[in-house]
């Protein structure tokens, strides 16, 4: 566990001076100041030899505490917050190197568990994606197979935001399926990006285009002959 814990302070001055060596301590300088002994550099105050860890790092951090008989904690003065924040902390060499030693040998167990989740996780998401096709083409058994594919990847697409990633798309509900087809339709069947690019704003060019995509969609729900689907 660690000893008493001392409070080193960021300096904010730039005409600091140690009072016992001397020592000029300019803006930044880390530095120990109390109301009895004044303002002290480091290595008058016996902390010299302790390294600086930043705050940011919580698990590195808590474990050099842990591992550090002499620890100070940094602080700074916010004049914008008008009060003392913490920054980081002082510990003992040999407990830093061996908090990140620690570290590295927990990144290297997640590292190595990764790889069969997330191969797991692209297995599901291929079987998704492919449940997603295969309703597609149910709904709409005229839509070519390639087209079919590929609104079913766009729709489907990891934190895309797009109707594929909804919960209604999971259980693969057909108004949800349905809207995935209806945005491919409007993109690549109509004229919507065109009138997009002439200057209509997207509520204005939506009714323009909507007899055409229902038009499309009425194609595509009609079962084809066999041997016609692309």
């Amino acid at each position: 566990m660690a000893g008493a814990r001392s409070v080193v302070w960021i300096s904010h001055r730039d005409d600091g001076r140690c009072v016992a060596c001397g020592t000029d301590t300019p803006r930044g300088a880390l530095v120990v100041l109390t109301r009895e002994a004044g303002l002290h550099c480091l290595a008058c105050a016996g902390l010299a030899d302790l390294e600086y860890l930043p705050a940011g790092d919580v698990v590195l951090t808590r474990r050099a505490l842990t591992r550090s008989s002499r620890v100070a904690i940094v602080v700074k003065f916010s004049r914008a917050r008008k009060r003392h924040e913490r920054q980081g902390v002082l510990v003992e060499a040999g407990a830093l190197g061996a908090a990140r030693a620690s570290c590295e040998e927990d990144a290297a167990r997640r590292q190595a568990a990764r790889g069969p989740r997330q191969a797991r996780a692209e297995r599901e998401e291929h079987a998704y994606v492919s449940r997603f096709l295969g309703r597609i083409l149910e709904l709409f058994p005229g839509c070519p197979g390639e087209e079919a594919e590929a609104i079913a990847q766009r729709a489907c697409e990891k934190h895309s935001g797009r109707v594929g990633r909804s919960r209604a798309a999971k259980i693969l509900d057909e108004r949800a399926v349905t809207l995935a087809v209806r945005a491919y339709v409007r993109h690549h069947h109509t004229r919507y990006d065109d009138l997009l690019a002439e200057g209509l704003e997207p509520f204005e060019a939506r009714p323009l285009v909507a007899d055409a995509i229902v038009d499309q969609l009425a194609r595509w729900r009609e079962r084809p002959e066999a041997g016609s689907r692309a």
